[in-house]
């Protein structure tokens, strides 16, 4: 049997590829006129408003049904502000706050930024309940390890996003945060039973349903209570059984990136394109590694021959295809909503959330702070997941430094984190102020151990944690910020420099 153009066309209506570059190839376009629904935005996809704003004007001329979507969490995981860093804090700092109608204003207004920029499908929130803390891609994607706090949050992020007329996705279904296996590179399992996931993971999808949240993601998990043999992504007990006829979800099911080893590993691209679809899910999330024609066709191709060989019934196909029609005319651009300019003396909502995350640990009697000279800032950089750009910009000395000239700044990776080294900061910081920065410390002992030798040389040192808090004990003086975002550091900057009240 040959691959009829419409198999072909129902196929490439529930894909949602990447691309390179900042202006659409000509193989985009091509597909876009035949049939293709959505596309994924990337980093590499953008270099400020205007452009995107161009770009999605561009790829509309081909379709204007299209579904742009993009992965704008906000704090660390941020798209449309990755040259800079995100301007608003990410989930943890919203968790931590705990203020829902905050936690609504945050989203509403970066929907309305997503929606000027011709976006309107936005891979948010993370609805994951991140109930270990060693978890090694949720952790400050979640907003806490409370299921109830991560629902209520949840369901204000999705009013706020959708107020301003872009979809939501509450992500990684059934739950990615009780794993310790980031799904980039392997197959994490959740071990918890059935009871235990009912009130816990499933908790903040039950309400984001009930908000009316117009998409789900599914995460590459092996939740054996509910199938032992395949993904999450992949199984019709998981997407269609629990997801679809328990739970009663009716919009669109996409993917966590199909070619996430998790999934792809045992099946190619193409194979685990194609048994997402027979499982139950709507649309396949592709291109955040393989950007070119070459993968959207395989997965198109893979789709398509599913059918022709009888495993993937044509009606299951169709029925994807609809849910995606729907969700795309739900998302149909409106009005550009237009920019309030700010008035003197404004601040920000995202630094406001900033700043009322932090948190305060006073150890030491003396006077540290606010910091009495420049100091020298110390940051300890782990290498991040996949899911964070590599390039976004963050920590605490850059903004300190323009809030007090003459501060200096060394950052260390793992490699670079010998003792020479530390003996060499502490140098540059005799006779000054130090502060260390550090993320997730309680994640990597070469951070630990670089902190323990620092504190044993000054006790007097201020620590800064912009990852998930493990202590408070280290440091004369110890700050939670609960975020990297560049408003993060902003607001931890404005802290030490006294502009900040205690």
């Amino acid at each position: 049997m040959k691959r009829s153009p419409e198999l072909l066309r129902l196929a490439d209506a529930v894909l949602f590829p990447g691309f390179e570059g900042k202006t659409p190839p000509e193989w985009l376009r091509r597909r876009l006129s035949g049939g293709l629904s959505g596309v994924v935005l990337f980093s590499r996809n953008i270099a400020g408003p205007a452009q995107v704003a161009e770009l999605t004007a561009a790829l509309r001329a081909e379709n204007p049904a299209l579904l742009v979507g993009i992965d704008e969490e906000g704090g660390e995981v941020t798209r449309l502000e990755v040259a800079a860093g995100s301007t608003r804090p990410g989930n943890y700092a919203l968790g931590v706050v705990d203020d829902v109608e905050l936690t609504e204003r945050i989203a509403r207004d970066l929907g309305h930024d997503l929606a000027r920029a011709g976006v309107n499908f936005d891979f948010a929130p993370s609805a994951d309940v991140n109930s270990n803390p060693d978890n090694p891609v949720i952790g400050l994607r979640s907003f806490g390890a409370d299921p109830d706090l991560v629902a209520r949050h949840a369901v204000a992020w999705i009013k706020g996003l959708q107020s301003a007329c872009v979809a939501a996705c509450a992500k990684h279904f059934p739950g990615h945060g009780d794993t310790s296996v980031d799904s980039h590179h392997g197959l994490p399992a959740v071990a918890a039973g059935v009871e235990e996931l009912y009130e816990v993971a499933l908790r903040p999808f039950r309400a984001a349903i009930d908000a009316g949240v117009q998409s789900i993601m599914t995460g590459h998990l092996l939740v054996s209570a509910y199938d032992g043999g395949m993904p999450a992504t992949l199984s019709s007990r998981i997407l269609h059984d629990l997801l679809r006829a328990e739970m009663g979800f009716e919009g669109v099911i996409i993917t966590d990136g199909i070619e996430m080893q998790a999934v792809s590993g045992p099946f190619g691209i193409g194979g685990a394109s194609a048994r997402a679809i027979a499982g139950g899910a709507d649309a396949v999330c592709i291109g955040g590694e393989h950007a070119d024609e070459q993968t959207a066709v395989e997965a198109r191709d893979a789709i398509v021959d599913a059918v022709l060989e009888g495993w993937l019934p044509e009606e299951r196909l169709a029925d994807a295809a609809r849910r995606v029609g729907a969700l795309a005319a739900w998302g149909t651009p409106g009005p550009t909503p237009p920019v309030v300019p700010s008035r003197p003396g404004d601040v920000p909502i995202g630094l406001v959330a900033a700043r009322r995350a932090l948190r305060i640990t006073r150890r030491s009697a003396a006077d540290v702070l606010p910091l009495p000279a420049p100091p020298h800032v110390v940051e300890l950089a782990p290498e991040m997941n996949l899911a964070i750009d590599k390039a976004t910009p963050w920590g605490v000395g850059e903004p300190l430094g323009k809030l007090l000239p003459g501060t200096t700044v060394t950052r260390l990776d793992v490699s670079a984190a010998t003792g020479g080294a530390i003996e060499t900061a502490l140098g540059s910081a005799e006779g000054r102020p130090l502060v260390v920065v550090v993320r997730d410390a309680h994640r990597h002992l070469w951070q630990e151990d670089a902190l323990n030798h620092l504190l044993a040389a000054r006790p007097d040192t201020v620590v800064i944690e912009m990852g998930l808090p493990g202590r408070s004990d280290l440091g004369a003086v110890h700050i939670a910020t609960h975020g990297s975002a560049r408003v993060c550091g902003q607001a931890a900057a404005e802290f030490l420099a006294g502009e900040l009240p205690a």
